[in-house]
């Protein structure tokens, strides 16, 4: 087993190309097109490596990256964001976020990172 991820957007096509390209590479993925899923998913699975979007109706990616810490104060975070969102970026990594990409990202870019994170948590 290659680690498992959990891809929160909720736009739907960005999940299922994630989710197409990381199953591709072996990973066991995840899927949840808002917060309370993330949530759920993140109690209930554990997940290595988390890709979380940052504007989510209802509940914003912030919002979910703290809920998961005290879920899970180790757990490993990838956000993904508009451009120019540096004040959410900000906080994102003040509050652990290990790196972010801004949309449109490239797919071999997120492919990268998803291996050398889940690298370094499995190892």
């Amino acid at each position: 087993m290659k680690g498992k991820v959990l891809i929160v957007d909720d736009q739907f096509g960005i999940r299922i190309l994630l989710n197409e390209v990381l199953q591709k590479e072996g990973y066991d993925t995840y899927q949840a097109a808002n917060g309370i899923q993330a949530l759920d998913i993140v109690t209930k699975n554990c997940p290595d490596l988390v890709l979380l979007d940052m504007k989510i109706p209802g509940m914003d990616g912030i919002e979910i990256l703290k809920r998961m810490k005290l879920i899970n104060q180790d757990i490993r975070v990838i956000i993904m964001t508009a451009y120019g969102e540096l004040d959410m970026i900000q906080e994102a990594k003040n509050l652990g976020a290990l790196a972010h990409f801004a949309k449109p990202f490239d797919i071999d870019d997120i492919r990268d990172a998803v291996k050398k994170y889940i690298a370094e948590r499995i190892s």
